[in-house]
Order: structure tokens, then sequence, then C-alpha cells
């Protein structure tokens, strides 16, 4: 059984009945005790980090999450859910910079692009494979993924990156780090390639320890 993240900020349904296209089964909670004990979990989210942050604290969700992921049990970010891991994000205007969850150390920024480009960056892009991440061993290298985002992650250690891509410059669309994947671009939008990471997830085998 796979768990999704739920605290209203993600393609939540669009997530899960990807999942169940692959063979697998999933479940849609904000439950903080069902999250601990999940036995893999998927953060997805799509919006502003900030007010991500916001929610996740108000539902008291951010300790399970890092409880979790501390236990070795297998876990994916989607969009958002990949820019919550880091360290920060700075967002303009009033907000400023906003704290994430800690679990990857770097930080969230937004592309600084010249008029040719269109931000947010959407739409079909190609990866280029930094290491052989084990939910990527259907996926070459030059695969097309959606995305749609306008800030993008920039971990301090290179060795976590494990897809990059590139938009007026190259930029990380994936870490890999341990029982830790997380991706820029939306696998559930991204058709027969999309479903092939799911079920690279799906396929992982389940260890750690679960949170009694």
């Amino acid at each position: 059984m796979i768990t999704i993240v739920d605290y209203q900020m993600g393609n939540l349904r669009s997530v899960q009945k990807a999942i169940e296209r692959v063979g697998g089964q999933a479940e849609i909670t904000s439950d903080p005790q069902t999250i601990a004990g999940a036995q893999k979990l998927i953060l997805p989210g799509v919006g502003a980090f900030g007010d991500a942050m916001d929610e996740i604290h108000r539902r008291d969700l951010a300790a399970p999450i890092r409880d979790f992921v501390a236990s070795g049990r297998p876990f994916l970010g989607i969009c958002l859910g990949l820019q919550l891991l880091f360290d920060r994000s700075t967002e303009h205007g009033e907000h400023g910079e906003h704290e994430g969850l800690g679990i990857i150390s770097g930080d969230v920024v937004r592309f600084e692009l010249d008029d040719s480009y269109k931000v947010p960056h959407m739409g079909w892009n190609q990866v280029q494979r930094k290491n052989d991440a084990p939910i990527l061993k259907d996926i070459p290298d030059g695969t097309h993924f959606y995305f749609v985002h306008s800030y993008y992650v920039r971990p301090d250690d290179p060795d976590v990156v494990a897809l990059t891509s590139d938009y007026g410059g190259p930029f990380c669309a994936m870490v890999w780090k341990e029982n830790v994947y997380a991706c820029q671009f939306h696998p559930e939008k991204s058709q027969a390639d999309g479903l092939k990471l799911l079920s690279g997830f799906n396929d992982l085998p389940v260890a750690g320890t679960v949170a009694s």
C-alpha cells in the first residue's frame, strides 16, 4: 500500500489513479499516525511553498514525514513535494524566505531568465540521467516529462541529483538520496514514461522499521 499525503495542495486523485494503473494500491490521508505507519509514502504538491508548509504544520505532518524518511522506507516527492524537502525557499514579495522540511540540504530559487523564456516553465522537457536510481531502471536518457514550475531546487550535494533538465541552463529535475526519491516534473501527467517511473516506485521493496 502506498500512502499519499493530503495537505490540500496536490493532484491527489490523479496520483492515486496513476498508482492504480501500474498495479499498485494507494490511499489518501492527512492523518499523522497513518502517515507515520505507512509502507511507502508520496508527498505531492502544487502551489506556493510557504502556504504548503503552513498547511503541513497546521496538520502536524512535519514530524511524521521526517520520521518516515528516517526509517528507510521508500519515499517519493512530486513537484512541490520535491521542493518542500529542502532547507528553505526564497519567494519574491512580502513573504520572503520560508523554511522547509530540511530533509535534503539546499535551497529553492526562482528561475531568473531573459525574456525569451517564459516563467513558469511549463510543458514537456527532456531529462538527462546522472545516476542509476532504482526507480529509473526503465527510463532511458533523453526521456521527456511534463513540468509546471517557477522555482527549482539547488542541492548542496551534487551527488543527490538523479536527473537534470535544461531551461535557460541546466537545473535539477530529480533527486535520489538513499530511500528518498523526488522529481520536479509530474509523472502522473507524463503518460507512459511517467507511469514507468511510478511503477518503479511501486516495485521498490519495503525496508526499514515501521513506526509503532
